[in-house]
């Protein structure tokens, strides 16, 4: 009986586990490949509110985050590295390390959306529904894109401190890391999206 219960406990399906989450990035790929799409469409349509708006971006904000997330991926990618080699401080090491850049991603977000809300440049304010009809559009495709991106990293912070914790008390090791795995390729699905973002909205003027 004792060795039919602990088979159950030990049965692991780590392959469904990682087709389900290379579902769930095929889908967020579609949710934000509509997105760019939208925005590309309307930017042709009034390429030149766009051109206009895009100045007001601080691309060296965006350039900073971009090497920001870049960076967190390879820590994060490092992880799991090191949990396969049963390195359990190493990998926790590196988890925190993963945070701490999400962290100051958000930081930086908040410091960038809070300059142009003091400026009064968000949807709906007395500015920006004083501009062109590109410039509007612009403007709340910006928030959009960046806010559900936001969301995402928030979403992968808290995925990630939940896998930091299921290391910390051994459920993650060398031999069960599927859930490290996957809170990886979630955090490069946050990562890739932003590479797209970067160019999309603050250098193609």
């Amino acid at each position: 009986m004792d060795n039919q219960t602990s088979a159950i406990t030990e049965h692991r399906d780590d392959t469904g586990a990682k087709l389900g989450m290379w579902i769930f990035i095929f889908t967020e790929l579609l949710l934000f490949g509509g997105l760019f799409l939208v925005y590309a469409v309307f930017r042709a349509k009034y390429s030149q509110d766009f051109h206009i708006a895009a100045f007001q971006l601080n691309v060296f904000m965006g350039a900073l985050n971009t090497a920001i997330l870049l960076i967190s991926s390879m820590t994060v990618a490092m992880s799991v590295t090191a949990i396969q080699k049963n390195d359990k401080r190493l990998a926790l090491l590196l988890l925190s390390i993963t945070l701490a850049l999400a962290g100051a991603f958000l930081f930086n977000k908040y410091l960038e959306w809070g300059g142009k809300i003091h400026h009064q440049l968000y949807p709906g304010s007395d500015v920006v529904m004083s501009l062109k009809h590109g410039q509007i559009l612009f403007f709340g495709l910006y928030y959009f894109m960046t806010g559900l991106h936001a969301l995402h990293i928030v979403i992968g912070m808290i995925l990630l401190m939940y896998i930091a914790y299921s290391v910390a008390k051994g459920k993650t090791n060398q031999s069960n890391y599927v859930l490290l795995e996957n809170g990886g390729l979630y955090w490069h699905l946050v990562d890739l999206i932003w590479i797209f973002l970067f160019p999309l909205l603050y250098l193609i003027t």
